[in-house]
């Protein structure tokens, strides 16, 4: 004799909110309520802020391309990440160019892909009018990836210039609620990124970071593109931060806007964190990192994420690297060799607007 248990709506819901996307897609086919629950966008809010299970996104330039899904804070686990929404067209370049409540920014030099690894949702859009013009210097242009609260919408962001024009610059931006590509006109530097290695920036506080040279200074600063705003402008570096661009880069580092500093001569990483949001004086050189004496100091070395015990995670050559809040060494894994594009991003139960009836599932 089989007993039916009967639990209240209100406790399914907190059991529901600790779970992970993957079991969450499955138990949606359950009953209709738990499809209801599971499906509406406070649920989706609220898991994101409950669970907030922090991946790192792998991917390999082989043949095919390999896109892998780390847990390294909990139990090393990964996976292979079904992207059969990029077939059957002929991708082979792919840089990731921002990452925000749990979607991916992919550049395929052709177009670009919003793409949620944890549900599968994705969405294509088309370059810019003066990207697709400039894809000949798509390497030294500046992409970001983020979201607007006060209207539901995911924007991404390429600040160019046209070396043919003086060095003309161009603010162009990408509403998914407008589905447009929308120019801001008003006059501003031309900027620069490493050209060797170009970096997505950090979106933070509602607002996308990059590290840029201004042209025709030899000026290094923080350009800070507001999302809600529509408004660029510039932060500048700690006093006496000496490095050269291809040295450092901006990212997020727990609740800070944070740089990381790589000294070559010296084996070492430092970690600089702006505690208090545009007030420059509160930069503050926070921690070291030293590498082991007889282990390579790999030039592309970087941190990646901090996790929420305080951790960080880096990339060293084919390992990711976790140190403690005291720079000490805790433990590596060994990656995909071939692994070249590399970020954290967390799960979420979140989609586009207008998903519904518009974008396409695995």
């Amino acid at each position: 004799m089989q007993m039916e248990i009967n639990l209240p709506s209100e406790l399914i819901i907190e059991i529901l909110l600790r779970l992970p996307v993957k079991s969450l897609t499955r138990f949606k086919s359950v009953c209709k309520s738990w499809f209801s629950i599971i499906s509406h966008s406070n649920f989706a809010n609220s898991h994101f802020q409950i669970t907030a299970s922090t991946h790192i996104l792998t991917i390999s330039a082989t043949s095919p391309v390999k896109f892998q899904s780390i847990d390294f804070e909990i139990n090393h686990h990964s996976v292979l990440l079904n992207h059969n929404f990029l077939l059957p067209r002929p991708y082979s370049y792919f840089q990731i160019k921002g990452s925000c409540r749990g979607f991916i920014c992919l550049y395929c030099y052709i177009d670009i892909w919003i793409w949620n690894p944890s549900n599968g949702i994705h969405k294509q859009i088309p370059l810019s009018p003066f990207g697709s013009e400039l894809l000949e210097y798509h390497l030294r242009h500046l992409y970001g990836f983020g979201y607007d609260p006060s209207r539901d919408d995911y924007m991404v962001v390429l600040l160019s210039y046209d070396p043919r024009a003086n060095f003309s610059s161009h603010l162009e931006f990408f509403s998914l609620r407008d589905n447009m590509w929308n120019e801001i006109e008003d006059a501003h530097f031309a900027y620069l990124t490493d050209f060797g290695n170009p970096r997505a920036g950090s979106f933070f506080n509602g607002a996308i970071h990059w590290v840029a040279e201004r042209y025709g200074s030899s000026v290094n600063v923080i350009v800070v593109f507001d999302l809600m705003e529509r408004k660029l402008f510039e932060m500048p570096l700690p006093d006496g931060f000496d490095h050269d661009l291809e040295d450092f880069g901006v990212w997020i580092f727990g609740e800070f806007l944070s740089l990381w500093v790589v000294d070559y001569d010296n084996h070492l990483v430092e970690i600089w964190v702006m505690k208090e949001y545009k007030l420059h004086s509160s930069w503050t050189k926070t921690l070291v990192i030293r590498a082991k004496r007889g282990i390579p100091f790999y030039p592309f070395y970087k941190p990646v994420c901090r996790t929420k015990s305080g951790d960080i995670i880096g990339k060293d050559h084919d390992r990711l690297v976790k140190y403690n809040d005291k720079g000490q060494r805790l433990e590596y894994l060994y990656i995909d060799r071939y692994a070249n594009e590399l970020a954290m991003y967390t799960e979420s139960l979140f989609s586009l607007p207008g998903e519904l009836g518009a974008s396409s599932r695995r």
